[in-house]
């Protein structure tokens, strides 16, 4: 039934009706009547004001990544989109499903370049390489179908950000709004029936079978643990699909130990992965056969063309695939004290190869509760949790993806704490990452959401001093960094704070700064971090690549 609304109260009975809980954002001129519409909506909606635009969506990121749920960022048009927009990136390469709603300046003056107020030339096409779906929201009677379409967009298939714009004036004009059509659910296709038959029949004929799982497959940890199950495959995780596995499973194994497997495997079923490593690295011939679930059409072609594409979500296809391999004999000869093996050896190599880095991330694992939630910026530590940190739950580890972006860890952990306030949540950035956001930590204190922050302190940029130490013979430039004192810091912002010097202490202050519940940092003091890159398992091990 249509209502007469504005087009800020129609944003918002949107979202409401779509089951949106919270909102990431910060006001502005352009948005006032958007801002008034949550006022009188924060019985429903929890409105969440951080201290940077880029904050905004890095929290719906984490929010979204976090929960399995569509997180929401709002911010001005022209410069806080821009702010916003490596956030934004960042969710694209993460496979984020966030919804950014950003204003516009006022219709009238739309294209005409007359200079208002954070105006930019054709604002939807500065993010059109970072978002899946753009929209222009021209009178309120469309909202309905504007915001469906995106918020669709952004979780179905490869769930990715998506990015509504909407101008002051048809925020504040009212209209008859009918959501009678809203339908903001994901659009997901099964797997073709011929081609499951087909993908089972090649499955039940190898000798060797390995899967390997990207972060398309966190949402179906159950589908993927039993298939693995029933083939006696071994799966193994990318650094973005730590976790839809739980690595104790004796089936589960990382790149490290994967690459070994690679060796021997005469069938790769990928599961939503962009299978990069594989690919690029690893090598493939004609003794390898290919299946992949994928529900990107253009991902999964290239440059290893399939012999079987089953174009649809992991949650969808690998019940499928279990189901047609019901009653028919698995030929799969890995044995299980073989995989146990070379699972162990990886992680000797680790704990021998890379001890420095290796030493920190267990004592990390051993602080945080197997439920807890972690997520690690682009620092030393980082790097080595690629594959040295222990996942045991979907979800629960949290990366940057290809984008890399430094300093993204604190506030997305941020949003991740705030969608799941009674899981532990540990943000793990180096003091040069962190000050990237370091505001934030009065969001935190302001919002009472109580992350725990690892500050891991070197004074540096610790891979660009490594570099100029060891490449340009100690030429050192814009890679030493003067810090303030991390633990007198957060005290001022209102934190608790504790300082370790160990990865013993290091475990000792995680457990206590989890268990206080309060915003809480702590600083590791370190020195240079070895390098870690030598341990990359990314060499050729057959055919071409």
């Amino acid at each position: 039934m249509a209502e007469t609304l504005s087009g800020a109260q129609a944003i918002v009975a949107g979202l409401v009706r779509a089951g949106v809980d919270t909102v990431f954002a910060l006001p502005g001129q352009q948005l006032d009547e958007l801002f008034n519409a949550f006022y009188h909506a924060r019985d429903k909606i929890s409105l969440i004001h951080p201290r940077h635009e880029q904050a905004t969506a890095y929290m719906a990121n984490g929010y979204a990544l976090a929960t399995g749920k569509l997180g929401v960022a709002c911010v001005v048009p022209g410069p806080g989109l821009l702010n916003a927009s490596a956030a934004i990136a960042t969710g694209f390469a993460q496979n984020a499903p966030v919804l950014c709603i950003t204003g516009q300046i006022p219709s009238r003056f739309i294209g005409k370049g007359t200079g208002q107020l954070h105006e930019i030339k054709d604002q939807l096409k500065s993010v059109e390489g970072i978002t899946k779906f753009q929209g222009s929201i021209k009178k309120p009677e469309e909202v309905p179908a504007t915001l469906g379409s995106a918020i669709s967009a952004a979780t179905s298939g490869r769930n990715q950000p998506v990015v509504i714009e909407i101008p002051p004036d048809i925020l504040q004009a009212k209209a008859s709004v009918d959501f009678a059509d809203f339908d903001p659910a994901p659009v997901d296709m099964p797997a073709d029936v011929d081609l499951v038959a087909q993908a089972a029949e090649m499955i039940a004929k190898a000798k060797r079978p390995i899967i390997c799982v990207g972060s398309g497959a966190i949402g179906a940890s159950a589908e993927l643990t039993a298939f693995a199950e029933v083939l006696g495959a071994p799966v193994v995780m990318s650094q973005y699909g730590a976790g839809a596995i739980d690595y104790r499973h004796p089936l589960a194994h990382t790149l490290i130990s994967g690459i070994d497997l690679w060796a021997e495997a005469d069938l790769a079923i990928a599961v939503g992965t962009r299978f990069s490593t594989p690919m690029g690295a690893w090598g493939y011939d004609d003794n390898i056969k290919l299946i992949r679930i994928d529900p990107d059409p253009k991902q999964s072609v290239r440059p290893w063309v399939p012999d079987v594409h089953l174009q649809s979500i992991a949650e969808l296809a690998l019940p499928s695939l279990t189901r047609a391999l019901s009653g028919i004999a698995i030929a799969s000869a890995w044995n299980a004290a073989e995989l146990s093996r070379l699972k162990a050896d990886a992680e000797m190599r680790m704990k021998r190869d890379v001890a420095m880095s290796d030493s920190y991330t267990r004592a990390l694992r051993s602080g945080i509760p197997d439920d807890g939630f972690v997520c690690f910026d682009i620092t030393q530590v980082g790097y080595h949790a690629w594959w040295g940190y222990p996942t045991y739950e979907p979800r629960t580890l949290i990366r940057s993806s290809y984008q890399g972006t430094l300093g993204f860890s604190f506030p997305t952990a941020l949003g991740a704490k705030a969608g799941l306030p009674d899981k532990p949540v540990v943000c793990v950035t180096g003091d040069g990452g962190f000050m990237f956001s370091i505001q934030e930590l009065a969001t935190a204190v302001q919002e009472k959401i109580n992350l725990v922050t690892v500050v891991m302190n070197d004074n540096a940029y610790g891979n660009v001093r490594r570099y100029q130490d060891e490449i340009y013979k100690g030429d050192r430039i814009a890679s030493d960094l003067k810090n303030p004192a991390f633990v007198d810091l957060a005290r001022v912002f209102g934190l608790e704070a504790f300082s370790a010097k160990s990865p013993e202490e290091l475990t000792k202050a995680l457990k206590d700064a989890i268990a206080i519940d309060k915003p809480a940092l702590i600083e590791v003091s370190v020195g240079a971090f070895p390098s870690w890159q030598s341990f990359i398992p990314r060499r050729r091990v057959r055919g071409q690549a």
